[in-house]
């Protein structure tokens, strides 16, 4: 079996440790790290572990038992571990970029089955002239793929975005009833395959206050994403909406819809990170590989102090082990 790749995040963040002590209690299956040795043998310190960390020549390269698996992309700065931790610097987010990179490139190779993230920093990544707003974005490019839609996950609620990091006034104005359709018709398929649901019940979330109460806040519902939700109807996808964004994620939650589309990054990040971090997974639909990654950012606050909590990339590696087998 080909092993799971996991990239390192930025190194000034809490992406090491994350790996460091999710390693100790990972789920079956062949997994290599792609990144820097280093940096992992700095976490494993900072968070008082002891597994030999091993540098393979090849990320599919057959590991010794019982060690952490790293890969080093060439192409590394050689000041990445020269420079403080809990700060933006362009080191850092050019290391992060190549690590994508040389990740991607190993799975389109048949090196890798399946991909999962650490976080990275937007900013650092913009320092070093990377020219993506993050991961979403950048694997779609990396993959050319033709659309791709963030999806969160957790053990009570599933949601699918329409747009994604764009100011709010931009993705308003994206909020299109094509965009509406082709979400619907992703999820659709990602229920179906690879999560299993032979009938799956999809929800859509009005843009506006109460759905635009008919037009009186808002004609977004009535001129785009009803008509979106009726052409899916129409292709035998169980979709119904739009609804109001204020209860129809309650309504997910207590079982009546199997996942949700909302319009806008907050509108379907808030109820899921409300929910808790700890357990929430981000997955990417419409690449031609599985992708996740854990659903919170760099932390730079506590970077380098050994408290970062694995539980949500432990999450991402469980879910990207299930979906990929």
């Amino acid at each position: 079996m080909k092993p799971l790749l996991m990239t390192l995040g930025d190194v000034a963040g809490i992406g090491p440790e994350l790996i460091a002590k999710a390693w100790e209690q990972r789920p079956p299956g062949p997994a290599t790290v792609v990144g820097s040795a280093a940096a992992l043998r700095r976490a494993q310190a900072q968070c008082g572990l002891q597994r030999p960390v091993a540098v393979l020549e090849a990320p599919d390269e057959v590991a010794p038992p019982g060690v952490l698996a790293v890969w080093e992309p060439p192409g590394l700065p050689d000041s990445l571990m020269r420079g403080p931790q809990g700060q933006v610097r362009a080191d850092c987010g050019q290391a992060a970029a190549r690590c994508i990179e040389a990740a991607v490139a190993a799975i389109q190779a048949g090196q890798g089955r399946a991909l999962v993230t650490a976080p990275i920093h937007k900013e650092a990544l913009h320092a070093a002239g990377v020219d993506y707003p993050g991961h979403t974005e950048m694997l779609q490019a990396l993959a050319a793929a033709p659309a791709v839609r963030m999806m969160l996950v957790n053990e009570e609620l599933r949601v699918v975005l329409v747009t994604v990091h764009l100011a709010l006034r931009e993705a308003v104005n994206q909020v299109s009833r094509a965009a509406v359709r082709s979400t619907v018709q992703m999820l659709d398929k990602a229920l179906r395959c690879p999560f299993g649901l032979s009938a799956p019940r999809i929800a859509v979330a009005g843009l506006n206050p109460h759905a635009g109460e008919g037009g009186l806040f808002g004609d977004e519902e009535l001129r785009e994403i009803a008509p979106a939700v009726a052409d899916c109807r129409a292709q035998g996808i169980e979709v119904r909406g739009p609804f109001a964004p204020d209860t129809v994620f309650m309504r997910a939650r207590a079982g009546e819809f199997d996942a949700v589309v909302a319009m806008t990054h907050d509108q379907g990040l808030i109820p899921i990170k409300y929910l808790g971090l700890d357990e929430g997974v981000n997955l990417t639909l419409g690449l031609p590989f599985v992708r996740t990654s854990p659903d919170h950012g760099t932390a730079f606050d506590i970077a380098g102090q050994g408290r970062a909590d694995p539980r949500s990339l432990l999450a991402a590696w469980r879910l990207a082990e299930r979906l990929s087998a």
